[in-house]
């Protein structure tokens, strides 16, 4: 590729030069005299020369500019594309009508959560299914307390729990349990979504009433559109005892705690996506890039102008959130899980 642009470049300042230039000058000497013997013309003949030439290597100036920024930009961002990690998961990849994105939320530190469960290393917190098909984009969430079968080990756990055997054993659970295709993966750290945010100058979410979250970190103490560094809104996504300040009273959230994160999840991809989408300079996109890039890990078939597409799709689109309905349960040995509720099958069905 980096030949090619050079071989281009040298082709497009040969083109350039001889168009400007125009025939081979004549040496001044050689310019014919006017009637009455007078080098008048030859002296007009020899500054519009000069002026040609000047002219030419300006243009030739500007377009050495742009093809080297050019050259650099592709290395660059070549070299952020390069430094993140791939996963092993081709074998589970599948295609469909459209293109589904699996994008899996780990947290490979120990969160306050996590210190207070005694759960070490890392989870699988966040699994969502982006859809983008017909230029439109579609985001579901499949909480992490979903009741499937291990494909690894053939029997019942919760969701996140395939993770434990890879991330193909994930794609695999998500392929079988629920019948969705996934053709790419991408996973990212908690840790790194702050870094993105702060890339980006925060995002800004709106918050019904002031909320806080002890477990998590979550401060917001105004209603209304608050913009995030990248700490709270790692703290937002992260909630699970979102507690709201209403009316002076402390009003902790109802119903699931898993699908109302969920819903936080989704609205902090949103938030991203739409702050992404603002930013029009490739150099930024690739600074914000680069701030994540250790954070990252995507498919082993993922190539770098797929990883582009998928970024630009992100900046323009704007995805519909869809939720799964789901029936909260106790197994026998006492876990609290989720199985999928009534009227689910045509919400997937959306995804196959």
């Amino acid at each position: 590729m980096t030949y090619l642009l050079v071989a281009l470049a040298g082709l497009v300042l040969g083109v350039t030069a001889e168009r400007i230039a125009g025939p081979p000058a004549t040496p001044v000497d050689g310019y014919p005299a006017d009637r009455d013997g007078s080098r008048g013309a030859a002296t007009r003949r020899r500054r519009r020369t000069g002026r040609r030439r000047g002219l030419r290597w300006v243009v030739i100036g500007v377009v050495t500019v742009v093809l080297l920024a050019g050259v650099g930009g592709y290395l660059w961002a070549r070299s952020v594309f390069n430094r993140i990690e791939r996963v092993d998961v081709s074998a589970e990849l599948t295609s469909g009508s459209g293109t589904n994105y699996l994008l899996v939320g780990a947290d490979n530190s120990r969160s306050p959560d996590s210190q207070r469960e005694g759960v070490e290393g890392v989870r699988s917190d966040t699994i969502m299914v982006l859809r983008i098909a017909d230029g439109r984009a579609t985001m579901l969430s499949l909480n992490r307390d979903l009741w499937v079968t291990n494909p690894a080990t053939g029997s019942k756990g919760r969701l996140n729990a395939t993770y434990n055997q890879g991330p193909a054993n994930l794609v695999r659970a998500v392929t079988q349990n629920f019948a969705i295709p996934i053709e790419r993966y991408i996973e990212i750290d908690f840790v790194s979504f702050a870094g993105l945010v702060d890339a980006f100058g925060g995002i800004v979410i709106d918050f019904p009433n002031p909320a806080f979250d002890l477990a998590s970190g979550l401060h917001v103490e105004q209603a209304g559109p608050v913009q995030l560094n990248g700490e709270q809104a790692l703290a937002f996504v992260r909630s699970r005892h979102y507690t709201e300040v209403i009316n002076g009273q402390n009003v902790p959230e109802g119903g699931l705690p898993d699908v109302n994160r969920t819903g936080r999840q989704q609205a902090f991809l949103k938030a991203i996506m739409s702050k992404a989408g603002d930013k029009r300079n490739p150099f930024v996109l690739i600074h914000a890039a680069s701030k994540m890039a250790s954070g990252l890990r995507i498919d082993d078939q993922m190539t770098m102008f797929q990883a582009a597409r998928f970024a630009w799709d992100m900046g323009r689109l704007d995805p519909a959130r869809v939720v799964l309905p789901v029936v909260p349960r106790t197994t026998s040995g006492g876990a609290a899980v989720l199985d999928v509720g009534p009227g689910a099958d045509a919400v997937l069905a959306h995804f196959r």
